[in-house]
């Protein structure tokens, strides 16, 4: 189950006394009154559950690793000195490191690698034929992956494909009249509509639970806005649907804000719409093709609106064009403010990346952005978004700045072939996150490019940077994840 920071909202809630209660006449002019609303009583969940109980899945996923056999381990090593010192005898060797005795003339049998339980998840049957939905998180990277059904039938699956930007992912198992879920509409679910949670949180197959939607489209930094709930979901739940009292899936349950590892009350799910949409090609191509313009974008302020002449806070404003991509030979520039793509208005620069993402490659479109106090129309043609990169390991270890600095981070400098394979000139890589960068979701991997409006070279650069900032008062960093960047403000604390 991945963790995210929460998004920090402060509610004012007015308490009433009873003294305080009063009524308003019903005239003209009088302010409306919200109609009561009746409340009958709470659901039953129990014809639900034993309707689609039978498919939900349970997921278990193992890799191989090498037995290795014959020079000891340090540690081993240290154990023997212990021994001869203050027993005066060796310790016995593992069975492992002792020699395998094989009669003369035969060959020693081959080493096998040994499987090992890797972790558990939770899915669901969509097809009568065996096709399951997950996440990408409770697959990615095993060797094996195992699929339990209700009834103790355990399949080996097929891992069709994965995609980590909407953390969807499809396998396969045989076997044909299965029980299989429908599909909802998660466009169309409420605010306070209930709805339940099926998976096996900390292994516990088939457990249920039920709450509401606490929020439709929560943004939470990812390729999708969210489904916020406060259904109880833990690790184990992933890749489980999130059922409304009709017994349709309208999500699946992804992520959890959580400063423990367990459940605090609110947790996410990805809408099942743009998960059908990912498993179909899935399905077909076994990965996800998605268009690309090549710009770096950020939000747009209400003082910038405001000062650029816009009538409203929209848009995404345009921070960096990549050279020779789709938006530089348009004619797109640093500074612009795209308002809209192929007609569609833009209200929030998260909005963008989705509609050119969910755009064919080769498609001609037209954004329309604002410039120098006017709008005018630039047509383009959408490439495809490569697979997310991440840079390659160099066997020359960079130096790594150890102590922890003002901002909670621990960084080291990029190698030469890290540089080449992002296309930067300078930077640092995060190797540990702690404190208010860990809050603001930084993690190891990702690299900072910019301290406020200093270009960042190296480690000892950035780290002395840091410690010149003044405490308290707001920095930002940007920050470099797979081939997108962005602006993280944070405070540092006390040097």
């Amino acid at each position: 189950m991945k963790k995210i920071s929460t998004l920090s909202k402060t509610l004012s809630i007015l308490f009433f006394g009873a003294s305080s209660i009063c009524f308003v006449p019903s005239v003209a002019g009088a302010a409306s009154v919200v109609a009561p609303v009746s409340v009958t009583g709470l659901p039953d969940f129990t014809e639900l559950v034993e309707r689609v109980g039978p498919a939900v899945v349970n997921i278990r996923t193992t890799e191989r690793i090498k037995q290795e056999q014959g020079v000891p381990g340090a540690d081993e090593e240290e154990m023997q000195e212990f021994f001869r010192r203050f027993f005066g005898i060796p310790i016995p060797p593992h069975p492992q490191q002792q020699p395998d005795r094989v009669p003369h003339g035969q060959k020693q049998a081959p080493q096998q690698d040994e499987e090992v339980q890797r972790g558990v998840g939770s899915g669901f049957i969509i097809s009568a034929d065996g096709y399951v939905m997950t996440n990408a998180h409770v697959v990615d990277g095993a060797d094996e992956v195992y699929v339990t059904l209700t009834d103790k039938r355990e399949f080996k699956a097929k891992i069709i494909g994965v995609d980590k930007r909407t953390d969807v992912a499809l396998v396969k198992i045989d076997g044909g009249n299965l029980p299989r879920l429908t599909m909802g509409d998660s466009n169309k679910i409420k605010v306070g509509e209930w709805v339940i949670a099926i998976g096996s949180p900390f292994g516990l197959d088939n457990t249920v639970t039920a709450g509401i939607i606490s929020a439709k489209a929560r943004e939470t930094g990812e390729y999708l806005p969210l489904i916020q709930t406060d259904v109880a979901v833990n690790p184990g739940n992933s890749g489980g649907p999130l059922l409304n009292m009709r017994g349709e899936v309208v999500g699946i349950n992804s992520q959890i804000y959580s400063r423990s590892g367990g459940y605090m009350g609110i947790s996410f799910a990805v809408p099942i719409d743009e998960a059908m949409r990912v498993s179909e090609q899935l399905k077909s191509t076994g990965k996800v093709t998605r268009g690309r313009i090549g710009v770096q974008i950020g939000e747009v302020t209400k003082d910038v609106a405001e000062s650029l002449g816009l009538s409203k806070t929209q848009g995404a404003l345009v921070q960096r064009v990549e050279p020779g991509g789709p938006a530089e030979k348009s004619g797109l520039e640093a500074g612009d403010i795209i308002l809209k793509f192929n007609g569609v208005t833009i209200d929030r620069s998260s909005d963008l990346p989705r509609l050119v993402g969910s755009t064919k490659p080769g498609t001609r479109g037209v954004v329309t952005v604002w410039r120098k106090g006017s709008s005018r129309d630039l047509p383009l043609v959408v490439t495809e978004l490569e697979a997310e990169k991440v840079a390659k390991k160099d066997d020359k270890k960079p130096k790594l700045e150890q102590s922890v600095n003002a901002l909670g981070l621990v960084v080291s400098d990029l190698s030469d072939a890290q540089k080449k394979e992002l296309h930067v000139d300078g930077g640092v890589t995060i190797n540990t996150a702690e404190g208010v960068a860990a809050r603001a979701g930084l993690r190891a991997g990702d690299v900072i490019l910019r301290l406020n409006n200093t270009d960042v070279k190296n480690a000892k650069q950035f780290n002395s940077l840091v410690s010149k900032l003044e405490a308290k008062k707001m920095a930002v960093l940007l920050v470099r994840r797979g081939d997108s960047s962005q602006f993280v403000p944070l405070k540092p604390t006390g040097q």
